[in-house]
């Protein structure tokens, strides 16, 4: 293990790791949107919508990222639309996680026993009411466990940003092995780095994980 060479590289994996969480949390701050979106269609039934929500949801969830990176930044371009390989990303990563996001949502939605918005529906609440500040809130808490999954999932997914030529971290590893072949090193780097992006958003989630359990037993 040559040290030096660790040392040496350490500054651009910083620039990688930084490029890297930026890009993917734009993605993941995305993929909530449309997942919700996604969530409230599907769950109020809105006509020609719902169909295309879910033709949506199982076009993202049954095609591999790569495909959807390769198709929004090789062939969009084709028919005028270019953009930046940080917005393919983005864009990307955010279709991508707002499917997922989506079907989480709705099992979220499905452990809300229907009692709660017939309560609602006596108080006097309309059916967007009962859902903004009844079901919803219920569902969300029940489905932390999942987002936290997907936040993962997709953080995990940023290493395939490299193959439109951006310079996240995979594509740093590859670019310096290529160059000085320090394999072990770089790799090891990777590892690192990747470990440095991905623990805090897992010990996060498991300390909310917790304390919702415990706050419901507690209940």
């Amino acid at each position: 293990m040559d040290f030096g060479a660790i040392h040496e590289y350490l500054p651009l994996y910083r620039d990688a790791l930084f490029l890297t969480m930026r890009i993917g949390w734009q993605g993941i701050l995305l993929a909530f949107v449309i997942g919700l979106a996604a969530t409230i269609i599907l769950h109020f039934r809105i006509p020609v919508l719902r169909q295309l929500t879910s033709f949506y949801i199982e076009l993202f969830r049954n095609t591999p990222l790569l495909v959807q990176l390769f198709f929004i930044y090789f062939a969009l371009p084709k028919v005028g639309l270019r953009i930046t390989p940080a917005l393919c990303g983005m864009v990307g990563l955010g279709l991508l996680g707002g499917a997922y996001m989506a079907e989480t949502f709705r099992s979220g939605l499905e452990n809300v026993p229907l009692i709660q918005s017939e309560s609602a529906a006596s108080l006097g609440m309309s059916r967007m009411q009962a859902f903004r500040y009844v079901v919803l809130p219920q569902a969300v808490s029940s489905s932390i466990p999942g987002l936290v999954a997907n936040v993962i999932f997709l953080l995990k997914e940023t290493s395939v940003f490299s193959t439109v030529s951006l310079m996240d971290l995979m594509f740093t590893a590859k670019d310096l092995i290529g160059m000085y072949a320090k394999t072990v090193e770089c790799l090891f780097l990777l590892v690192v780095f990747y470990l440095i992006m991905l623990l805090p958003v897992s010990i996060l989630g498991s300390i909310v994980e917790r304390r919702m359990r415990r706050a419901e037993f507690g209940s």
